[in-house]
Order: structure tokens, then sequence, then C-alpha cells
């Protein structure tokens, strides 16, 4: 009885510490989400308190005539992908040079992870500084001219300026998952290579890549759901342009939702991009999950 009795006190415990809890992530998330549903099936300003149901009209011009949203999601692919591939590879190497025992080793690293540190709008700010005026300077005393071309206003070099300014400033955190993932490789293994006879390139592919595959599927996760939701650094670095050519699907919505009032449209399009994130990080937690446990 007096086990009975103790289970039912720490069971109500429990209850007392986690109910109020509960209560603010159901204010804080399920309500907004349900109404977020609730109006991407409305027409609305923002403004009226009686939104008008119109159905699934959002959801049919966004599929069917939206030029804008089409042309901001294969940005939006265009530039995760890249953005995905580009900052693991580099992360990587750059990991496998830092954990070497050199003098130098921890001021690289803080040097690498101090940007990670600053806000995206802030180092969007700098560098638009830096394109603008910086390469304007670098070129008149160099004479390269690559600091005259206009980074930001051509499409193509718009593209590869948010790319790389998003690449710089994110390095230094996938860096440390993988310094991290590094120093977890048995020493004992790495030996063993070595008196075996192979090379460094085959110690890597062989042993220390597998061994990286827990670090590798955190890293691609966090890669991918911060590119597919790409917007500080567009607003403070092209602000969408040149001509909307590098607008984001994120950026698409808060263009509609809050300039244009467009508040049930907008939030049909932040459903649609919800849903993508969430069937996309599922196949890929599936897929890097599988590959660990095969390694």
């Amino acid at each position: 009885m007096r086990r009975l009795g103790r289970k039912w006190v720490e069971k109500l415990e429990f209850g007392l510490f986690t109910f109020p809890v509960l209560i603010c992530v159901f204010i804080a998330f399920y309500i907004p989400f349900a109404l977020t549903i609730r109006y991407s099936f409305t027409k609305w300003n923002g403004i009226s308190k009686h939104p008008k149901f119109i159905g699934l009209d959002n959801f049919k011009q966004i599929f069917l005539h939206d030029a804008n949203f089409s042309s901001s999601a294969w940005f939006t692919i265009k530039y995760a992908v890249l953005y995905i591939v580009l900052v693991n590879v580099l992360a990587i190497l750059l990991a496998l040079v830092l954990d070497m025992k050199l003098r130098s080793t921890t001021w690289l690293r803080a040097a690498f992870f101090i940007p990670y540190i600053l806000s995206l709008v802030i180092v969007g700010f700098i560098w638009k500084f830096i394109f603008m005026q910086g390469f304007e300077s670098l070129g008149s005393s160099t004479g390269l001219g690559i600091f005259h071309l206009s980074w930001l206003g051509e499409p193509g070099l718009a593209f590869i300026s948010i790319l790389g300014v998003s690449i710089w400033q994110s390095i230094g955190f996938y860096m440390v998952i993988y310094i991290a993932g590094l120093q977890a490789v048995p020493d004992d293994m790495k030996e063993a290579a070595v008196m075996d006879g192979a090379g460094p390139f085959r110690r890597f592919f062989s042993i220390t890549l597998p061994l990286l595959a827990p670090s590798i599927t955190i890293s691609v996760f966090m890669a991918l759901t911060n590119s597919i939701k790409v917007f500080d650094v567009i607003l403070s670095l092209t602000g969408g342009g040149p001509g909307g050519t590098t607008y984001s699907v994120a950026y698409d919505i808060y263009r509609d939702t809050f300039q244009n009032n467009l508040y049930g449209y907008g939030t049909a399009k932040a459903l649609i991009l919800f849903v993508a994130v969430l069937l996309v990080t599922i196949v890929q937690l599936t897929i890097f999950k599988r590959r660990e446990v095969e390694a």
C-alpha cells in the first residue's frame, strides 16, 4: 500500500511540475499552429475581425498561378542543395585540419566559430558594405577585375553572394560538430590502419568517414532545415533583388504577408513550407539513420 501511495504521489508531483510547461507549449505553439491552418483557408488582410472563408482557393492560386512562389521555390532548392553540400564538405576539411595538434588550433577554432555568434542580419549588412564599398576600394588599389563585378546587382552573382555569406557565417558551427566526431574516433583503429599500410585517404574513407556518420546526420539535418528557411541574410543583403531573383520561399511569405497584407495567402504558403520541411526532414533522417546502423 505504501509503494502504491508513493507511486501516486510521484505521478502527482510529475504532473504538477510538467503541467505549466505543457500549458505554455500549448499556448505558444499548438494554438498558433491551429490558427495558421484556419487562416490558410481564408481571405484575410490581418485587420478585419471576420476573415472570409474561401476553401482551397489560396492553395490553387499558389500552385497554379503564382509565378513568384515557383521561382522562389526553385531558388530555395538550389540554395539548399549547394549550401548542404558545400558547408558540410568544407566543415569536414576544416575539422580535419584543426583536429591536428597545432599551436594555433585553439585560436583558429575560435576565429572560425565567432561569425556564427553574430546574427545573419548583422552579417548581411556587414557584407553588403563590403560588396558595395570594400570591393570598390580593393578594385581601385589592386586593379583586379573581380572586385569591379556587381556582386549584388546581377542575379547569378547575387545568388553566389548569399550562398557565400551564409557558409562563411555558419561553417564554424558545423566544424565544431565534426571536431567532436573526430575526437570520438578510437586512436587504436587509426594506429591499426597505419600498421596495415593504409594511406591517409584510405584511412579517412574507410575508418574516419563511416564513424562520422552521427555527426554527418546532425549537420545535414541542421543545414537542411536552416537552408530551406533562409530569410534573414536575403533581407539584409539583397532585399530580394535584383528584380526579385533572390526571393526564397520564406522571404516570399514575408513579402505577401507583411508587405502586401495578404495574411490568409501568406499563411497558406507558410503551411506548405512547414509540410515540405517536415517531409524532407523525415526522409533525410530515415536515410541517414539507416546508414548509421549499416556503418
